[in-house]
């Protein structure tokens, strides 16, 4: 049961309401015991009113603010602290109201680094990243941080250019089959392959074998057209689940201070993605 010492917490995007985050954070907090103690709602917001959405928050004591696209950069201006990480990547996701002092941190490199370290060390491995855009700068930073050898391509080649002029890595104009299969891993940044472009792929040559682990941080659908392909080819695939739940269980904890149920909030997110 609600109650009025009842924290809300609140994801923000525009649009929002295909997010699984309500969902994921709420089953969590009832499975740890939290349900009277915490609420995760969404509202689908203009960047142009990010003010009006700090003042919300202070004015109605908003425990935590998930920002997904198009405000992950927009809140920075409006927050008290940034976290270390977060300022080096460039955006904020999460920002945690402590007594109406708001901090940003940033976990979706996390979303991605986690799952990845699952299947092998990072350090010294070589990295294509797909796209240059603001999921890109959080994957770039935490290859750097584990020691990857990152190469950025993206459709915009002056944008490649310069996350990895920020980063210390590589861009380039175009990835053909050799390259590919230089590569130990490859992940999309990118929405290609998101409805209504379920039909592509952000790969379009070949290369892809059995020795690469394949990730995309597209999770709907469940497995994208680029996964399929490497699937096909014997690669070992990520889905796009993955970014979501990680991040979102790091999203958790900053919250609540409660070690987020993981198996659960992923089983939560299968079933619901595979109904």
């Amino acid at each position: 049961m609600k109650t009025a010492d009842t924290k809300i917490c609140l994801i923000i995007g525009d649009p929002v309401n295909h997010s699984l985050s309500p969902l994921m954070h709420n089953v969590a907090y009832k499975s740890v015991g939290l349900e009277e103690q915490f609420v995760y709602l969404a509202a689908s917001v203009p960047v142009v009113k990010m003010k009006s959405v700090i003042e919300s928050v202070l004015t109605l004591g908003i425990r935590g603010l998930t920002c997904t696209v198009p405000h992950k950069v927009a809140v920075i201006p409006f927050l008290d602290e940034i976290d270390e990480t977060a300022r080096k990547i460039g955006a904020v996701n999460t920002v945690v109201n402590t007594n109406g002092i708001l901090k940003g941190f940033n976990t979706d490199w996390l979303g991605v680094i986690t799952p990845l370290r699952e299947e092998t060390k990072l350090s010294k491995k070589k990295v294509l990243v797909l796209g240059a855009g603001g999921a890109s700068r959080a994957v770039v930073y935490g290859l750097i941080k584990e020691g990857a050898d990152v190469t950025i391509t993206n459709r915009t080649w002056e944008k490649a250019k310069k996350l990895a002029s920020e980063f210390g890595c590589r861009a380039i104009k175009k990835v053909d089959e050799n390259s590919v299969k230089d590569m130990d891993i490859i992940i999309n940044t990118t929405s290609v392959g998101m409805h209504p472009h379920e039909n592509m792929s952000p790969l379009s040559c070949g290369g892809i074998a059995k020795k690469h682990i394949v990730m995309d941080i597209v999770y709907s659908p469940h497995e994208t057209l680029f996964l399929q392909n490497a699937k096909k080819s014997g690669a070992k695939i990520i889905h796009g689940i993955e970014m979501l739940l990680h991040q979102g269980t790091a999203q958790f904890e900053l919250y609540t201070g409660v070690k987020a149920p993981i198996e659960l909030m992923r089983k939560t997110l299968q079933n619901t993605l595979l109904l």
